[in-house]
């Protein structure tokens, strides 16, 4: 096939993740389109992920939750498929579809059986290029997130928290608002505002093919090319601005909602996941809260009887994020004393190294759960994805089971002593409204 000739192979790679090996080869179309595929014939099964450069840190002030939207609308009719023809096509012949937005990305999947890759193919190929903006499907799906939104925050006790906190712990940056955007944003996008922002955002230069599976590489490349090959590129996306100015004072913000147990929420600026130290942060939530022999766990919750349980949101974000811990109080108490103990904690973290068997045992947890994600060709679709995403570079996943045990106890200190300051916290504490 001609067009197949300008298809370019950039990394071919049997990667090793601690013995494990994936098969993984990079590839670029001529229109900027990146393919990975992770060829694997122990079934007749595969997945297919289309990972697009774009979340909630690309809008700006009046479009937030825009790419959750999409997410929506992506399932409701393109020039070929009309609206929820996807999932009925798919799911007729034994397949299932999803989706999800963060932050950073939005992605879109399939799990089926690998003799219907075409399928898929011709399904995504016509929603990337020709996706319709239906005035009454527009409408109805503004209705599905609003009502999505008010569920999920707005009468969510733990939503609304996460939503106050990070507004009140940034300022400039993006993640300042929520993935699902602000009420009055969803009720207003315009259809040439959502015309714009996907023409922008879901050309095949802004996005990331994985298949993994069982497929023969060259004919399925070839089919890909096919398929997507004459998709046109897109404008090149506007750079986010990353002008977060440095905390320099605790934040406080009080919320009082209605809700069954009080909560607080104490959130703390680390950086991105480029930086060396996102791999001992997630060490450190190991350490922290997983498990009922860790730490908040035994002294705030079973020893204490403090908080009736805890939480820590972290994850890798392209930049600079938050790592917060969030206490469920228990009402025989109250939330001073879940916080001075929450914080006593996390300076005994950054005063004593740790133990030598806590830190195996963190770092074994995160292990076997690295492992589980790369059992299934969905996982491994999705891991790689993510990785590229955030690095450039899927390789940077496998560099995770020697990156986890190269962390010391040292590590860990320095790690804590540098970020869980009180200047650059921010506290969110919910005092529930009881109805009379």
């Amino acid at each position: 096939m001609k067009r197949f000739l300008g298809l370019c192979l950039v990394w071919p790679a049997l990667v090793q993740a601690g013995g494990f090996a994936l098969p993984v080869e990079r590839y670029e179309l001529q229109n900027g389109l990146v393919v990975l595929t992770i060829e694997d014939h122990s079934a007749p099964v595969a997945s297919y992920y289309t990972f697009y450069k774009v979340g909630s840190r690309n809008e700006r002030p009046g479009i937030t939750g825009i790419s959750h939207y999409f997410e929506h609308m992506m399932f409701n009719g393109a020039t070929i498929y009309g609206p929820k023809e996807f999932d009925r096509l798919l799911e007729s012949h034994g397949g299932y579809s999803n989706a999800f937005t963060s932050n950073d990305m939005t992605a879109y999947y399939e799990d089926f059986a690998s003799a219907n890759l075409e399928l898929v193919l011709k399904l995504e190929a016509d929603r990337m290029h020709g996706l319709l903006f239906d005035p009454e499907v527009m409408e109805s799906e503004r209705g599905v997130v609003a009502e999505e939104r008010r569920v999920g925050t707005d009468n969510d006790p733990y939503g609304a928290v996460d939503e106050l906190l990070f507004a009140t712990a940034f300022v400039a940056h993006p993640y300042q608002w929520p993935v699902i955007g602000w009420m009055a944003d969803i009720e207003r996008y315009m259809r040439q505002e959502c015309l714009d922002y996907f023409a922008t955002y879901y050309a095949p230069n802004n996005a990331t093919v994985i298949l993994a599976g069982e497929f023969d590489t060259k004919a399925a490349l070839a089919m890909i090319e096919r398929y997507l090959g004459d998709l046109k590129p897109g404008p090149e996306p506007l750079p986010v601005v990353r002008s977060e100015p440095p905390q320099q004072g605790e934040r406080r913000a009080l919320l009082r909602i209605p809700a069954e147990v009080p909560l607080v929420a104490a959130a703390y600026h680390v950086p991105g996941a480029e930086s060396d130290d996102a791999i001992v942060l997630e060490v450190i939530g190991a350490i922290m809260n997983s498990g009922e022999s860790s730490r908040l766990q035994r002294e705030l919750v079973f020893k204490r009887e403090i908080a009736l349980d805890v939480y820590i949101d972290y994850y890798y974000r392209l930049d600079p994020n938050l790592i917060y811990f969030l206490l469920d109080v228990n009402p025989d108490s109250s939330t001073a004393v879940a916080e001075k103990y929450l914080y006593t904690e996390l300076d005994r973290l950054a005063a004593v190294p740790v133990a030598a068997d806590e830190l195996a045992k963190a770092k074994n947890k995160l292990l076997a759960a690295y492992y589980r994600d790369l059992k299934t060709n969905n996982g491994r679709a999705q891991q790689v994805g993510m990785y590229d995403l955030w690095y450039g570079d899927y390789r940077r996943l496998f560099d995770v089971p020697d990156r986890l045990e190269r962390v010391t106890p040292e590590d860990v200190r320095r790690v804590a002593a540098a970020y869980f300051t009180e200047d650059t916290r921010t506290v969110v504490t919910l005092e529930p409204v009881h109805a009379e």
